[in-house]
């Protein structure tokens, strides 16, 4: 039982500790999916209710509404991410969430205000929650609710690779693997909405007919197997398509090499995830006689690198995007928080074309 007046220590957001004032009546408790090991999401995420606290001056009381599960949240759970929360945690990135109220001291924000997550780690799998502000950042409320909760990882991660290492000129090829994931996606979109040509690459699967025409129906001139890639009839295909000046890889190992040996002279290859976990083999014949470059890129270092202004500037440039159409969140498939563990495994299965998204 709680004592008057007593305060306790509990789980915070954002690497937070939350502090409890409690009062003769219970406090408020709210759904969270937590995990106090790294290890196999299933196995270490756990459902818990956490204690709410009261709302300080610069905090905002947010209801969550929608949030993903993104390779980044599994990666971080694994604990083989380049950022690591402080154990016990609350699992997700990403996602969207509605302002219930707001400290004396908040100005930015008011209730009714959609909010994203201005940073990584904030924690979003849960119902509610009591953040700082600066933790957060107002997004227009007038996109679909999907594209608000899978707006600020995928789509900005898609839309500084294709503008920050190659200066593109409408009708330039992009060459991609992983085409069928978050990034590859919005890669397809935003390409076509600059005018630029995408190759993009995908594993063989039952499904191929089906996986190729929803790409192009987002936008996809060309999609082509890991398979085909590596057949020497690409000689032919690159007599009708201009050889791309930038490839956007999230694979690794022999994926990686075969965009590589299809790189314009001078072109970069930006890696910005490693899905097969194995190294990137780069010829030295494709660096010396090709000066080929190769590239990293990670969201969370952007960040780090930019002031949140350029934030708020691209993410209402993606929102521009979406208004027109021309911007769709990936496909989704909407799950309790009760459903957590089948969820998990679900996001963790080979060739799934539907992110699963917890709604609140």
């Amino acid at each position: 039982m709680w004592a008057c007046g007593a305060r306790r220590g509990l789980l915070g957001a954002g690497g937070r500790r939350w502090s409890a004032a409690a009062s003769c009546s219970a406090p408020s408790r709210v759904r969270a999916l937590v995990y106090g090991d790294h290890g196999h999401p299933a196995h270490v995420v756990q459902l818990k209710n956490l204690e709410l606290t009261a709302v300080g001056g610069s905090d905002v009381h947010v209801k969550m509404l929608a949030a993903p599960i993104n390779p980044s949240d599994i990666n971080m759970i694994q604990g083989n991410y380049g950022l690591l929360p402080k154990l016990p945690a609350v699992g997700g990135n990403e996602g969207v969430g509605q302002v219930v109220a707001v400290g004396s001291s908040v100005t930015g924000l008011k209730p009714g205000d959609w909010v994203i997550p201005a940073d990584a780690g904030l924690g979003t799998w849960r119902a509610e929650a009591v953040f700082s502000e600066e933790a957060l950042m107002a997004v227009p409320s007038d996109i679909p609710l999907q594209s608000a909760a899978t707006l600020g990882v995928n789509p900005c991660t898609a839309y500084r690779m294709l503008m920050d290492f190659e200066q593109l000129r409408p009708g330039d090829s992009v060459i991609q693997n992983a085409s069928n994931s978050g990034v590859g996606q919005a890669v397809i979109q935003i390409a076509a909405a600059l005018g630029l040509r995408t190759i993009n690459v995908v594993r063989d699967r039952p499904d191929l007919q089906k996986l190729t025409d929803r790409l192009k129906n987002l936008g996809a001139e060309h999609v082509i197997t890991e398979e085909e890639l590596r057949k020497p009839e690409m000689k032919n295909f690159f007599k009708d398509v201009p050889q791309p000046r930038l490839a956007l890889n999230c694979v690794g190992g022999k994926s990686s090499t075969e965009l590589l040996r299809h790189l314009a002279p001078g072109g970069t290859m930006v890696t910005y995830g490693g899905m097969a976990k194995q190294p990137i083999t780069a010829p030295v014949s494709l660096l010396i006689f090709k000066d080929l470059k190769l590239r990293g890129f990670w969201m969370s270092q952007w960040k780090k690198d930019h002031s949140l202004d350029q934030f708020k500037e691209l993410i209402f440039t993606l929102c521009d995007l979406i208004r027109r159409g021309q911007l769709m969140a990936p496909a989704c498939s909407e799950v309790h928080l009760q459903d957590y563990q089948h969820a998990l495994e679900t996001s963790m299965q080979p060739f799934m074309s539907s992110k699963q998204i917890f709604t609140m």
